[in-house]
């Protein structure tokens, strides 16, 4: 098997798309169950510190329990019904049971973590590079999603993808270790002085801890030489979004902006091309 994806690039191409549709269905789940989960063990925490008597039992969430059901009549999918992609065909976008309507937002969940996962594969040909690369991009996937609706980023994904690029990079798979070291070190600490600078400015939080953390784990994967661009790509994202959502009246001046999906983005952006950007911005400017 390795042998045929080594001498047809396509096969791997095809093996990472399939692959990219199961993961998408994954992190279509985990995207909408995490949070519950943290939320739920948020509140027992809490009440268990402030000793206040625990609630009336309601539905435990986990990856695994309750079964993924239709929202609208609860009704329990069969195995046939959660084929990433092919079920929504095969339902034409509408639940078994009740007829209503399956939110598009499962269908593109899985089509975009095919798409991004059949480029890695292109991209980077088959070897351990690509591999790793694919768990990283569903990953940050997963974080873009919960980041923009919940604005939370989850030390559940954060802290196996920064000790993975670590562990990874000490065999240099894509940079050396001292880099990796120093990229986890000077992504969290330039972060972490913007906020207090902002802080101590303003009295306000112009970001959350979680965005100190992923851009920790950028600079694991890929050293100290992705974060200059990571930082520029995802201020000129976020600057954009920003504008484009004022101007659309959908945001005030007020309005938290989750940061999360540009830092991702932007460093996913500079895993893959930050050499080719720099070297073209050097030859540009000189």
């Amino acid at each position: 098997m390795i042998d045929l994806l080594n001498r047809h690039p396509d096969a791997f191409i095809v093996c990472a798309l399939i692959l990219g549709l199961l993961a998408g269905s994954f992190i279509s789940v985990l995207a909408w169950r995490l949070p519950k989960m943290l939320e739920q063990d948020w509140q027992a925490q809490a009440r268990d510190v402030l000793d206040l008597p625990e609630l009336t039992k309601g539905p435990v969430y986990n990856l695994l329990h309750p079964r993924s059901h239709c929202p609208n009549c609860r009704h329990s999918l069969r195995a046939r019904e959660t084929i990433p992609l092919l079920s929504y065909l095969f339902l034409r976008g509408k639940c078994s049971h009740c007829k209503s309507a399956i939110g598009l937002r499962y269908p593109l969940t899985e089509l975009t973590c095919a798409a991004l996962s059949a480029f890695v594969a292109w991209h980077f040909g088959f070897g351990a590079q690509a591999c790793w690369m694919l768990l990283l991009t569903w990953g940050l996937f997963a974080i873009c999603l919960i980041d923009t609706e919940h604005q939370i980023v989850p030390d559940f994904l954060v802290f196996p993808l920064l000790w993975l690029g670590l562990l990874l990079n000490s065999f240099s798979l894509f940079t050396t270790l001292e880099q990796a070291v120093w990229g986890a070190a000077l992504g969290y600490a330039s972060l972490w002085s913007v906020f207090w600078m902002f802080k101590l400015i303003t009295g306000k939080d112009g970001m959350g801890y979680g965005d100190f953390k992923l851009l920790a784990v950028l600079g694991a994967w890929g050293g100290v030489a992705v974060l200059p661009l990571t930082i520029l790509l995802s201020s000129l994202l976020g600057a954009a979004a920003g504008v484009g959502l004022l101007a659309l009246r959908r945001a005030r001046t007020s309005t938290p902006i989750p940061f999360a999906p540009y830092l991702a983005i932007a460093g996913w952006i500079a895993l893959l091309w930050g050499g080719q950007i720099t070297g073209l911005y050097w030859q540009i400017s000189v």
